[in-house]
């Protein structure tokens, strides 16, 4: 089963951080890649650029908007993503509490439904 991890934490700016602040987080995320690929269990991983570069763009109302930023507007940001290979809830929640993001954020735990390969939309259960 496929598990994606999604970090939401405030951005660095939002609280003050510089580059050099954030030297340990960058080296504690390097490790946390290096176990989960280690284990096997690393599909794929992106962090996102700032919030600040997001386009959201809807047509609920029947037409085309299309609106800098993200669409919400909160403290956390989704700032990347883990897509790991488990077997079960439990094991994605142990690879969450490890990530370490999970210090001064949230990790959305979310199994996949459908993916796309091969030219064709396939159950991911």
């Amino acid at each position: 089963m496929q598990y994606l991890l999604s970090m939401y934490y405030p951005e660095a700016d939002d609280v003050g951080l510089t580059e050099e602040d954030m030297a340990p987080a960058m080296a504690a995320f390097d490790r946390y890649a290096r176990d989960l690929t280690a284990a096997g269990v690393l599909l794929s991983t992106n962090v996102l650029q700032p919030v600040a570069n997001a386009t959201t763009v809807t047509a609920r109302s029947g037409s085309l908007v299309v609106q800098d930023g993200p669409f919400a507007d909160s403290k956390e940001k989704l700032g990347g993503v883990f897509l790991l290979e488990l077997p079960d809830l439990d094991a994605a929640i142990a690879w969450a509490e490890k990530n370490p993001a999970a210090a001064w954020g949230s990790i959305e735990i979310r199994p996949t439904a459908l993916t796309y390969a091969d030219g064709a939309w396939q159950s991911a259960m």
